[in-house]
């Protein structure tokens, strides 16, 4: 079975983070690791405290997984501290980590910085060069290219010059008022525009997380970036187009849609040779 790793904070209500994570992780069809950044006390409606690990202890949980199960993707969420960022750089170095997709959390929707100026530049100093792909939202393209971004042109622009100066892809996913939730894959000199419908759901939480970690578990699968992408588009629309309202909030997506929907029109459970009821079925979604 193809392997994932999300390196990324707990969100303790579940909508994001690395319980996202693994939820995408699992009904993308891969096995799903976790090294946590981070212990976040929070719900639909705001974050209330965050414990932050040491980063001696990161660096442990990533050699106790590299040295037992190595990861065929790795997706980097957020990492808010120099120190933390460093230790996630040296061990996958050491390790050799491949497939690496980076979910460049700085700026909040709101344009509010999320981590230190400190952090940022150990960001971009150390892990975007590492990342097969990067997942930066508006706000933080126009922090990576130092540019502003008001329209697509802008957008092809913004991500080209971040891809030339990091080595890197660029995924700059769309919204913000600049087009209909289109995002734009640029590498090597080229993009691609990937067409989206906005939908009109304000349950929105952990999506970035989720767009990331689905993106990883496909190029685990072997699947190339052009199709990651895709799948992982498809994937989130499928998550947000469910319509889950949970919490007081901007609460969680439906990670689970596609085993609902298999559940209902092709469901069969069968018995074990233990007594316990088993799925019979694969999952529509893979």
């Amino acid at each position: 079975m193809n392997t994932a790793l999300t390196i990324a904070g707990s969100d303790s209500c579940g909508g994001a983070g690395i319980q996202a994570d693994l939820k995408t992780m699992t009904t993308n069809g891969v096995y799903g690791m976790s090294a946590i950044t981070a212990l976040t006390a929070q719900n639909t409606t705001g974050v209330s405290d965050i414990y932050e690990v040491t980063a001696d202890f990161l660096k442990a949980q990533l050699k106790a997984i590299f040295e037992d199960i190595t990861p065929d993707a790795i997706k980097i969420g957020m990492v808010s501290s120099k120190d933390l960022i460093i230790a996630i750089a040296e061990s996958l170095k050491k390790y050799n980590g491949k497939n690496i997709v980076l979910d460049p959390v700085m700026v909040a929707t709101s344009g509010a910085k999320l981590i230190s100026d400190d952090a940022i530049e150990t960001l971009k100093e150390y892990l975007i060069p590492m990342a097969t792909v990067i997942t930066p939202n508006i706000p933080e393209a126009e922090v990576l290219s130092k540019m502003k971004i008001t329209n697509e042109e802008e957008m092809i622009k913004a991500a080209e010059k971040i891809s030339k100066k990091y080595n890197v892809a660029v995924l700059c996913k769309g919204g913000h008022s600049i087009n209909d939730a289109n995002d734009l894959l640029y590498r090597d000199g080229e993009y691609k525009w990937f067409k989206g419908k906005r939908i009109n759901n304000p349950n929105t939480h952990g999506t970035g997380c989720t767009l990331s970690s689905a993106i990883a578990s496909n190029l685990a699968k072997g699947r190339n970036l052009d199709e990651a992408v895709e799948k992982a588009k498809a994937y989130i629309s499928g998550a947000l187009g469910a319509m889950l309202d949970l919490g007081k909030g901007s609460g969680p997506m439906n990670h689970a849609f596609a085993v609902e929907a298999n559940t209902r029109i092709n469901g069969r459970y069968k018995m074990d040779k233990k007594g316990t009821s088993v799925f019979s079925n694969s999952l529509i979604w893979f």
